[in-house]
């Protein structure tokens, strides 16, 4: 199969059967970037009006109403036992690591990012393999910016020989370890980093990933807001690449819709009070308030709420668009509302998954770590090798400009029998551009309900 290196902007395409809502805002979608680097000093950047009072205004807020939202699967499935048997064969068995959170503030998106990892090496060895082999995946730990875990599991998964890491979570972390992966001549190919440095990153071609960047996420969300009828927005940001990434896409659509970021106060990794950034934020009175962080989250919406804003008033981001029901009273954040890239979760794809871990609660960024194995799988085949590089030459053709399939039966059927393939999946359209990155994506916006819990409200498609 031909390796296509450029691609034009591109629709949906025929047979994509995603049942998510699309709302008529006209904005454009964003993905977090899950980054964890410090830098600067710690308090805060603010210029609340002379008039403000030190505590949040009631909510003038009117949103748009819930359109809820049901995720279907992207389409019909091959029979993994009517797979044709591979053309090609190898020496060295496709070999996966996973540089995923199980420690530091984004660990509880590594359950469901790992559960979507083991699904799809279940479904891809379910079908026979990789160029008539099984795949193996080695799991490993990112923490956080705060610990040099990263490096370490980086170096052990290199020393087994892997062909692609996918991994990590984080922007900040990645931006650790891309250079020893790629370097290397490995994959490295992250299901929710967000950063749009990645998109520019020297990295021999071998950076991928099915999350998109961050100036859709910032945008979406800024819109969101202004349509909710806000005027003026305050601001309390994790100050790293995610953070701050989110933080200027925002305040940019903010302020092209005539709105005013009147408060912008800055917190560090490994911080644990906040008292200074919430006072500072509610001392500017805005009529919305966006939380970018990621677990830090449990600590400052209590606080913010204490000081008498409505949690109407709260928007957040996918770091922190999480099940709050055992961490906080119940109704602190109802009528709060956040962002997650991705299309809503089917219910076939989350009984899949809770068969791979029955303890899951969220599904953030699972359909993206399942289309990476996915993927990498199908470009393993259509390459005839399990080198990384032979590999992501084939990435950007086995995601666009062929026939339509579903997984990797379906797909792989297709590729044994000779044909192009353009693959759909969890996470969406998948269609890389040059860089790697997603041309297309889905922004879900969720409302939490009375028990601290995220349900699907509406969804935003765009394109990079």
């Amino acid at each position: 199969m031909t390796a296509l290196r450029n691609t034009g902007p591109l629709g949906l395409g025929d047979g994509y059967g995603r049942a998510a809502k699309i709302a008529a805002l006209g904005m454009g979608i964003a993905l977090f970037a899950s980054a964890c680097a410090g830098g600067g000093d710690t308090g805060t950047e603010s210029s609340p009006s002379e008039e403000s009072s030190s505590s949040a205004a009631s909510s003038v807020l009117s949103c748009p109403p819930s359109q809820g939202g049901t995720g279907e699967d992207p389409g019909e499935k091959g029979d993994p036992a009517a797979v044709p048997a591979s053309t090609g064969t190898t020496d060295t068995p496709l070999k996966l690591g996973t540089l995923l959170p199980t420690t530091g503030a984004l660990s509880f998106l590594g359950p469901p990012e790992i559960a979507g990892v083991d699904l799809a090496v279940q479904e891809v060895n379910a079908a026979g393999g990789v160029l008539g082999k099984p795949v193996e995946v080695v799991h490993r730990d990112s923490g956080d910016t705060t610990t040099d875990i990263a490096t370490q599991s980086v170096t052990d998964l290199l020393g087994q020989d892997v062909s692609a890491i996918i991994g990590a979570a984080s922007s900040g972390v990645s931006k650790t370890v891309i250079n020893q992966i790629t370097g290397a001549g490995v994959i490295q190919f992250s299901p929710a980093n967000t950063s749009p440095d990645f998109s520019t990153w020297d990295d021999n071609g071998l950076y991928w990933r099915t999350a998109p960047s961050d100036v859709l996420q910032g945008r979406t969300l800024g819109n969101y807001i202004m349509s909710c009828g806000a005027q003026t927005v305050g601001m309390i940001v994790l100050n790293d690449a995610y953070g701050t990434g989110l933080q200027s896409n925002i305040k940019s659509s903010v302020e092209a819709a005539g709105g005013q970021v009147v408060s912008e106060a800055m917190f560090n990794e490994g911080d644990s009070q906040f008292s200074s950034q919430v006072d500072a934020v509610t001392g500017a009175n805005p009529d919305a308030i966006v939380v970018i962080s990621f677990d830090q989250a449990k600590s400052i919406a209590p606080l913010l709420t204490g000081k008498g804003v409505d949690p109407s008033q709260l928007f957040f981001v996918d770091g922190n668009t999480s099940d709050y029901s055992a961490d906080l009273e119940p109704g602190t954040l109802e009528g709060a509302q956040g962002t997650i890239p991705g299309p809503f979760a089917s219910q076939n794809f989350k009984d899949a998954l809770l068969k791979i871990d029955p303890s899951l609660k969220d599904w953030s960024y699972a359909g993206e770590s399942f289309d990476a194995v996915t993927l990498l799988a199908l470009a393993a085949e259509a390459a005839g090798s399990t080198d990384g590089a032979a590999m992501a030459a084939e990435l950007q053709g086995v995601s666009q400009d062929g026939e339509k399939c579903f997984d990797y039966a379906s797909c792989v059927t297709i590729l044994r029998g000779g044909g192009d393939i353009d693959y759909d999946g969890y996470s969406g359209p998948v269609s890389f551009d040059e860089n790697g990155d997603p041309t297309e994506a889905f922004i879900g916006i969720y409302q939490f309900d009375a028990d601290n819990k995220p349900v699907p409200s509406r969804s935003e498609v765009g394109k990079l």
